[in-house]
């Protein structure tokens, strides 16, 4: 297993070693010896799986209450994951990072509690894996407009290709967001 820091604090990328033959392949995609040699050591208590078309974008969604820490993955097709740091008070406060993750390199992304989540599939179709380190909690979930441009997320897809829901497309910007609902940075 590879650990790779990003330009963000704590938003890990995971490449595992992938074993593949004429069979198939074998990956191991999760082990928590992998998160204590990186310093960090979640613990897991819900799973998520979505199945998306190619041009649908979902987030950036965060959560206010019990914030979620989340280790991504995309188990079929291609995906572009971003991360945005949206704790206020963060040197890094709106700084963003992309990392595509697919079903070929098994590439994960961890992203820590306080930074909103979102993703675009590039695939024709894309299955998207994640465990979180808090329950979904509805009354406080929380989002960022997709293209604000105060971020200037990069996406690498068509903006008229795009695939919305009702909810995302109409999400605040970061500077519309309450500053009372956002993590505060503990350094």
């Amino acid at each position: 297993m590879r650990i790779i820091q990003t330009c963000l604090p704590g938003v890990l990328v995971f490449e595992p070693k992938v074993f593949g033959d004429t069979r198939g392949f074998f990956v191991e995609t999760y082990r928590a010896s992998w998160f204590e040699g990186s310093g960090v050591a979640p613990t897991f208590v819900q799973d998520n799986q979505s199945r998306s078309r190619r041009g649908v974008l979902r987030g950036l969604h965060y959560q206010t209450v019990n914030p979620q820490g989340k280790l991504v993955r995309c188990s079929r097709g291609r995906v572009f994951d971003v991360a945005v740091d949206v704790r206020r008070e963060s040197p890094h406060f709106g700084q963003w990072v992309g990392v595509e993750l697919d079903d070929v390199t098994h590439r994960q992304l961890w992203i820590p509690p306080g930074y909103a989540h979102g993703f675009c599939v590039l695939s024709e179709e894309a299955d998207f894996v994640y465990k979180c380190t808090s329950y979904y909690h509805p009354s406080s979930d929380g989002g960022v407009l997709w293209n604000d441009p105060a971020i200037g997320i990069d996406w690498p897809i068509d903006p008229a290709e795009l695939l919305l829901s009702d909810k995302d497309r109409v999400l605040p910007r970061l500077a519309e967001q309450p500053l009372e609902r956002l993590t505060v940075y503990e350094g």
